[in-house]
């Protein structure tokens, strides 16, 4: 029976082994397939320091930093919690498996996954330390889209149609301020924190016409002191903090959760072909580091941190080879769409999506094509 257990042993380690050369072959193959490929120039390392984003980071070794996630071999947990890149550490490109590791490469299995976990035939204990998730890399600059992240910039229908109001404020003021208390009508649905907010320009998808949802105009935030008694229509609230002036009429919606602050770029769940529905702030363009609506969200299969790429719609021109009768009814050529730039999303509702613009050649401009990359 020893032999035997010695025999089985040998053959689960090298199982093990096996597997492990499997999933690194698995994961250096998509940065060999079309469009999710390592740039001729890529460096063989980088430090990492204070600034950098993951965004950055992937485009500095890689064509698309959508590819990120497939050269680490990362799981959706792993995208959507990557608390793992720190300053001062170092980035390998491991050019002979075609992926990128935290370990230099040629350091063998011993040096574990490449991203600090144990190694595979290190069995005993041990303590691994790394910095805290709010010092990790993120993934775009946080400046850039942090007033996006807990405004109820949009308000999509059925919240619309749901949403309580304000019925009356105290002693018949028309605007309120911080410490007034106002009267609320309708189904709070267990909440006790809330957003006030004022309806906007309607946001309608550019291929089917229907409105989707409205841009908001956040006014401030509201909490419950004393849920409507028996007899008594509305609820008593207090004003906590305003931003604009808010009053009879204004709309309530709960107070979102902590919004996630880390993803990294990746390509989404499934094939997604949208529109730019609006740009944010009214202007007929947008250029890097703008914020666009797209007229997808997670019903169509998109979450924070997937990336689409833009392309103008291509246009209809004449044949000129063909003359038609008296110069009319000449046949029409469709030209391709044309890939300009990246769009990064990075909140997402369930009809549509805010995302920031990236990486542009030319302007963005409503109407635009935000599709699955190639």
């Amino acid at each position: 029976m020893k032999n035997f257990s010695t025999v089985v042993a040998r053959a689960a380690a090298a199982a093990l082994l096996a597997c492990a050369a499997g999933a690194s072959a698995q994961a250096a193959t998509p940065a060999a397939a079309p469009g999710c490929s390592f740039r001729q120039d890529a460096p063989d390392k980088h430090v990492v320091v204070k600034g950098d984003t993951l965004w950055d980071i992937s485009g500095a070794f890689l064509r698309n930093p959508w590819c990120w996630p497939q050269v680490w071999g990362m799981n959706r947990d792993e995208i959507r919690n990557p608390h793992w890149i720190y300053p001062g550490q170092t980035i390998w490109f491991d050019r002979e498996r075609g992926r990128l590791s935290l370990t230099r490469p040629g350091a063998g299995l011993d040096a574990g996954d490449g991203r600090g976990a144990p190694p595979l035939t290190r069995l005993s204990p041990q303590v691994r330390s790394e910095g805290l998730g709010r010092d990790a890399v993120p993934a775009i600059p946080a400046g850039a889209i942090e007033p996006y992240l807990t405004q109820p910039l949009v308000v999509e229908a059925d919240e619309l149609a749901s949403a309580p109001r304000i019925a009356a404020s105290q002693e018949g003021r028309v605007y309120l301020g911080e410490g007034d208390r106002v009267y609320v009508h309708g189904a709070l649905n267990g909440g006790s924190v809330f957003q006030v907010f004022r309806p906007g320009t309607p946001l309608t998808d550019p291929q089917t016409g229907k409105v989707l949802a409205h841009e908001a105009a956040y006014l401030g935030t509201v909490k419950l002191l004393t849920p409507a008694a028996p007899g008594v229509d509305v609820h008593t609230f207090q004003v906590t903090n305003t931003l604009q002036e808010m009053g009879v009429g204004d709309l309530l919606v709960p107070q979102p959760p902590t919004p996630v602050r880390n993803y990294v770029p990746h390509a989404p769940l499934q094939a997604v072909d949208g529109r730019v529905m609006s740009i944010y702030s009214g202007v007929s363009y947008a250029g890097q580091s703008q914020v666009v609506t797209v007229n997808r969200g997670t019903l169509d299969g998109l979450d924070v941190g997937a990336v689409l790429q833009l392309y103008h719609l291509g246009k209809t021109v004449a044949d000129p080879q063909s003359r038609g009768f008296l110069g009319l009814g000449r046949q029409q050529l469709k030209l391709p769409d044309e890939q300009y730039g990246s769009l990064f999303i990075f909140r997402v509702f369930k009809n549509v999506s805010y995302g920031l613009v990236m990486q542009v050649t030319a302007p963005v401009q409503v109407g635009d094509v935000a599709k699955s990359p190639e």
